[in-house]
């Protein structure tokens, strides 16, 4: 993106070399979209409105605030603040809050769909306590599967990402401000911003990898409507250096707010020449999105590689099975649907699960596995247990990796499986072991019991018409 002084001025959009640059940066993944509250333009009985608005007006009724106390166009935080003012208890708050939107499905609206289609982005921030973000993404991506990894920042818990950004195996949406919920651990108002605010600024509060990626990528600040002094403070505390410091990357400010405040532009002019104001947060991702699209299709023609042609945590790449054509990964939901199939694998064969995955789910067969393996103790062990007794077939992935491992968590579920084999008659059929790089079933380091059973080689995971044919007709008797 252009560093000229003179690009800090608002503009109704970008020339067309930022926009090259920018487009450039967002395939290879340096590109973090900040989204806010401007993007939240939902359906209502009284045509399209702000969900912000909307929520306040419905606030009013829910907690008994007297309309003719608050300003003309009041705010959230003017309900919220007022009812606190006739001593109203703050958690009640967050509790009619939540039932207000529980009660009023939204669908997502066609600016964060249009965010979510483009699938450059693996990493977003959002500064709203709505789900709308994760379920855009949802439907764009997968079908409406809640495939997405959802994370929620609160000062009085602190969750990082999962694992560093190159490292992730799903898109994840972060809400830096908290997520709704019926407990107070969301911005609600001003004085809950300012306490999130003061927590990201402590070194022993901070999610250090989240604020890693924002300081090392160019972000997109889309509809954030944020103030005067919280822009210029949200811009340092993401950057983490002086904004007048050398820096690589920049940033877009697309809203109406921030281009319409004379002070706020005028010192971003002065000390950070890498920033740029777009007029109009739907404006420019709508621009961005029709953009990204042109460019995939220009790729897409010449045979160009890009992002959407390379391997990655939502595609695979390379040929199909004989008789199937390339199948696209779709990470597995965070809970695994009903008479799936388990595949259990050591995390160093994943890619090989995942052609798996791809390949048995265009034959119509709905697997599961677990992606993350970030979570710990009990209450996951159980979780594991559970799949695993309710599951259609379960199919152990045997490889190089689990010869060379004699202890690993795949060999607990191995266990379990067996366990739930032990109760079931002569002859039924439950285990499916599959190996993807031609280790010999008679040698494997592998239960007894798996060695009776017929090996089904898949070399790099990819499924073969008779193996997926076999186990659709074994599904079929079952159900």
């Amino acid at each position: 993106m252009k560093t000229d002084s003179t690009a800090i001025l608002p503009a109704a959009t970008l020339d067309d070399d930022a926009w090259e640059d920018l487009l450039s940066f967002i395939e290879e993944r340096r590109v973090i979209p900040i989204v806010g509250p401007e993007l939240l333009q939902v359906a209502t009985d009284r045509g399209p409105r702000q969900l912000y608005d909307w929520v306040a007006e419905k606030l009013v009724a829910r907690l008994n605030v007297a309309r003719a106390d608050l300003p003309e166009r009041y705010t959230l935080n003017d309900v919220v603040c007022l009812f606190l003012a006739g001593r109203g208890r703050r958690e009640e708050a967050y509790v009619r809050l939540r039932s207000v939107l529980r009660d009023a499905p939204f669908e997502p609206p066609a600016a964060l769909r249009q965010l979510a289609a483009i699938t450059d982005f693996d990493l977003f921030v959002t500064t709203t306590f709505d789900s709308l973000l994760e379920s855009a993404i949802n439907q764009e991506r997968f079908g409406g599967a809640g495939s997405t990894e959802v994370i929620a920042y609160a000062p009085n818990r602190v969750v990082d990402l999962p694992a560093e950004r190159e490292r992730l195996t799903r898109p994840v949406v972060y809400h830096l401000f908290g997520k709704l919920s019926a407990f107070p651990t969301y911005v609600i108002s001003d004085e809950d911003l300012l306490e999130y605010i003061c927590g990201l600024q402590n070194e022993s509060l901070v999610p250090e990898r989240l604020f890693h990626e924002l300081e090392h990528n160019h972000l997109l600040v889309i509809g954030s409507n944020f103030s005067n002094w919280l822009a210029r403070l949200f811009l340092r505390m993401a950057k983490r250096h002086r904004l007048s410091d050398p820096r690589e990357v920049g940033e877009v400010l697309a809203d109406d707010e921030v281009a319409q405040d004379e002070r706020l532009v005028a010192f971003l002019q002065q000390v950070s020449v890498r920033t740029r104001i777009y007029t109009g947060a739907e404006r420019f991702v709508a621009e961005l999105h029709e953009r990204w699209q042109r460019r995939q299709k220009a790729a897409g023609a010449t045979g160009a590689t890009g992002a959407s042609a390379r391997a990655g945590p939502s595609g695979v790449s390379g040929p199909g099975a004989s008789g199937f054509s390339p199948a696209r990964f779709l990470p597995p939901a965070r809970e695994m649907p009903d008479h799936a199939v388990f595949i259990s694998y050591a995390r160093e064969d994943l890619a090989a699960v995942q052609q798996i995955k791809a390949g048995l789910e265009a034959a119509g067969v709905t697997t599961w596995f677990d992606m993350d393996r970030l979570e710990a103790g009990d209450d996951y062990d159980h979780k594991i247990q559970r799949n695993i007794a309710r599951c259609s077939y379960f199919i152990p992935v045997i490889s190089r990796t689990t010869e060379s491992r004699l202890e690993g968590y795949f060999r607990r579920e191995w266990s379990y499986a067996l366990d739930r084999a032990r109760n079931m008659a002569d002859g039924a059929l439950f285990i499916l072991p599959v190996s993807v790089d031609g280790t010999d079933a008679a040698q494997a380091r592998v239960p007894e019991r798996f060695q009776a059973l017929h090996f089904t080689r898949l070399d790099g995971g990819q499924v073969t018409p008779e193996f997926a044919q076999r186990l659709a007709q074994l599904l079929r008797g079952r159900h």
